[in-house]
């Protein structure tokens, strides 16, 4: 039985696969952009803020074909499990729960809890996914 835990947020995913002799750690890297638009009218005198217009539309559109090609990407590796914990710290964890719901019909069943967790370490994230499964 193939047992699987994620800890994921827009930055990276830590893939943690349970094994009869111990487990395997896998990090995959999102290459995610973060945007940080810049507007203002660049003097020093301006009393008002920034007087550009910014498309935030168009950041978010980027982020969000990238977030699927991440998605895309996480799905591949974790095609053969059995079952399937999520964690991580944001909305993250969800929006993948929803993208799995919608493309992936076979891995999404297999997801059996979606928990909240903050930053951890390495070891710290292995045993969550260990304590979580026993």
């Amino acid at each position: 039985m193939k047992k699987i835990g994620i800890w994921m947020d827009k930055q990276k995913a830590h893939i943690i696969h349970l094994k009869e002799e111990g487990e395997e750690f896998e990090t995959i890297n999102s290459e995610l952009e973060f945007f940080k638009p810049k507007g203002g009218s660049r003097t020093p005198s301006a009393k008002w803020g920034p007087q550009d217009v910014v498309q935030d539309s168009k950041y978010l559109e980027r982020e969000k074909h990238q977030l699927k090609n991440y998605f895309d990407k996480l799905s591949k590796v974790i095609s053969n499990a059995d079952s399937i914990a999520l964690f991580g710290p944001a909305e993250t964890c969800e929006k993948y729960h929803k993208e799995l719901l919608q493309n992936h019909k076979e891995l999404a069943e297999k997801v059996i809890a979606i928990n909240k967790a903050d930053s951890m370490t390495e070891k710290q994230t292995i045993a969550l996914v260990r304590d979580f499964f026993q």
